[in-house]
This record gives C-alpha cells, sequence and structure tokens, in this order.
C-alpha cells in the first residue's frame, strides 16, 4: 500500500479480535481495537480511522446503534459490519443504517481482507463523475454535498449510495448487472466470488428515497435477468 489505513476493530470476542489485529497490522495497516460498544462508538467518532469493522453483537451498545450514531456525523466514514452468518435482518438493519457492506461469520480472513481493500479505494479514490443527477423537475441529487430533494422532502445520502447512483447514471443508456456494481462501485475483483445482497439493499434504500412509490419505482428500474437502470424522465413540454 502506498500509505498506511488506520482501521479500527470493535469486537468483544477475543480470540476472533486478536486474530484480526495480527492479520490486518500483517498487511501494514495501523489498528486500533475497542471490546466494548461505547468504547467503540467514542473510537468511532473521532474521525481518525479510514475504515471501521463493527461487529452486530457488543456489550454496553450494539453495532447497529454505533452505526447510527456515526452516521449521523458522517456520511464518508467507511464501515463494514460483521454479522451472524444466517440472520438476514442482521445484514438488512446494518446496511439499511448506512454501512458499506457486510460480511458474515464464519467468514474467510483473506475474503475479508480483500473486501476490506475494495472499500478502502473506493472511500480515497478520486471520482470525477457528474456532481448533480436530476432525475426529474423536482427530483435532484447534489452528489457533492450528499443531498437532494424530492418535491418537498430533503433527502440525505451516504457516500455509497452516491458512487452508485453516479455508476448507474453514468451508464444510463443500458441496465447494469449486480456483479458489475460490486466490481465497479464496491471496488470487488471480478474473480471474488461473493455471496452478497448488498447491491439489492442499496437499490432498495434508494428507491424508498427517490420514489414517491418504492414498490414501483420510475427512476430506479429493475431489468428482469439484466440488472438495474437509472431512468432520467425528460422535463415536460411547455405550454
Amino acid at each position: 500500500m502506498s500509505q498506511t489505513h488506520k482501521i479500527l476493530i470493535v469486537e468483544d470476542e477475543p480470540a476472533i479480535r486478536m486474530g484480526l489485529i495480527d492479520v490486518f497490522v500483517y498487511h501494514g495497516y495501523e489498528v486500533d481495537f475497542a471490546d466494548n460498544g461505547n468504547d467503540g462508538l467514542a473510537k468511532g467518532l473521532s474521525g481518525e480511522f479510514d475504515l471501521i469493522l463493527l461487529d452486530v453483537m457488543l456489550p454496553g451498545m450494539d453495532g447497529f446503534e454505533i452505526c447510527n450514531r456515526i452516521r449521523e456525523q458522517s456520511r464518508d466514514q467507511a464501515i463494514i459490519m460483521l454479522t451472524a452468518k444466517s440472520n438476514d435482518e442482521d445484514i438488512i438493519q446494518g446496511l439499511s443504517l448506512g454501512a458499506d457492506d457486510y460480511v458474515s461469520k464464519p467468514f474467510s480472513v483473506a475474503q475479508l481482507v480483500l473486501r476490506v481493500q475494495a472499500v478502502l479505494r473506493r472511500v480515497v479514490g478520486s471520482n470525477e463523475a457528474v456532481t448533480c443527477i436530476e432525475l426529474s423537475e423536482d427530483t435532484m441529487i447534489d452528489c457533492q454535498n450528499l443531498s437532494g430533494k424530492a418535491g418537498d422532502k430533503v433527502l440525505s445520502f451516504t457516500r455509497r449510495e452516491i458512487d452508485l447512483l453516479q455508476y448507474l447514471q453514468a451508464n444510463s443508456e443500458r441496465p447494469v448487472s449486480r456483479d458489475e456494481l460490486l466490481h465497479k462501485v464496491w471496488g470487488y475483483a471480478d474473480d471474488l466470488e461473493l455471496e452478497t445482497r448488498t447491491v439489492d439493499i442499496h437499490i432498495a434504500k434508494l428507491r424508498r428515497k427517490i420514489e414517491a412509490d418504492s414498490a414501483s419505482p420510475v427512476f430506479l428500474t429493475t431489468v428482469r435477468g439484466a440488472g438495474y437502470k437509472l431512468e432520467i424522465q425528460p422535463p415536460s413540454p411547455l405550454k
């Protein structure tokens, strides 16, 4: 790595925590840790870390509350949540609160390292995409300020949501597959086999924000068998 990234590991199980610390120190990261929710929140709010690995089940305060509190302060902070493998509710809740991604326990250490590297590439990489997306006359997204409006409703986005919208906008002439989004937006290698619902959950989050009816999307549509497509609505003709 050309620069040393700093990672915070919030994990209460000693064996897992020490194993993660050893792995990321070995790979050249600067690592700090917290073994309970209260300390994890305090360190997470410091703004000192490039990425936070955040367990869900913690003493004092759970990972969901920590993620939510951090997102209230920073929509750019990279967060990967560690969830129970079979618990879909944990996955959906964590991503809905603004986590960039999740990794299910038990996890492959090698794959976790690759996913951390991918998220960090997106966080520190330059972004030359458009700064404003006008979906319709009354629905606009300000990509630089992670905000927008839909009619009278004020919108707030995470950096990952904006990255996703910008990529779909840049390729709005065609549907974009989940695998392509994982590669281009999340930065995962083409040959990295992932079982993840992160794309679908992020799409569902965006629809709840920008669509009048998320069950019948107009802007962010699904093309069966092909992927997702961003539809820009043309302005109404002058009367």
